[in-house]
C-alpha cells in the first residue's frame, strides 16, 4: 500500500537506536494504528506487546523471530508476522529498509 486516506500522523518521530531506526504513527479511521519507518544499516532488537504484521516496502532485511531459532530475508513485497508479546532481530546491510508495522488485535 502505498497511501492511506482518513488518517491522523502524530507529528513527532519514533526514533530508536540514536536514529538508525525511525517511523511516524499513523491512526486510521477505524482505530487501529500503524507505523511508517525507515531502517538504516545495523542490527537491532525490538520486543512486541502486541502482535504486529511487518511489511516491507522498500531495501531488504534479514529477520529472527524470537525463539524461532531461523532468520529469514525479507525484500520489498514481502512481509513477516511477529507473536504478541515476544520480539525479533532485525539486520539491514545496506541502504536503508522501509516498512510498515500494523499493530494487530
Amino acid at each position: 500500500m502505498n497511501s492511506f486516506n482518513n488518517v491522523t500522523v502524530d507529528s513527532i518521530a519514533n526514533i530508536y537506536f540514536d536514529g538508525k531506526v525511525v517511523s511516524h504513527t499513523i491512526h486510521l479511521a477505524d482505530g487501529s494504528r500503524k507505523t511508517l519507518g525507515l531502517i538504516a544499516p545495523g542490527s537491532f532488537y525490538f520486543g512486541t506487546a502486541a502482535a504486529e504484521l511487518m511489511e516491507i516496502t522498500a531495501g531488504s532485511c534479514e529477520v529472527t523471530i524470537k525463539d524461532s531459532g531461523t532468520t529469514q530475508t525479507h525484500a520489498a513485497g514481502s512481509s513477516f508476522h511477529v507473536p504478541a508479546n515476544s520480539g525479533f532481530d532485525i539486520k539491514v546491510s545496506d541502504g536503508l529498509c522501509q516498512y510498515i508495522c500494523s499493530f494487530l488485535s
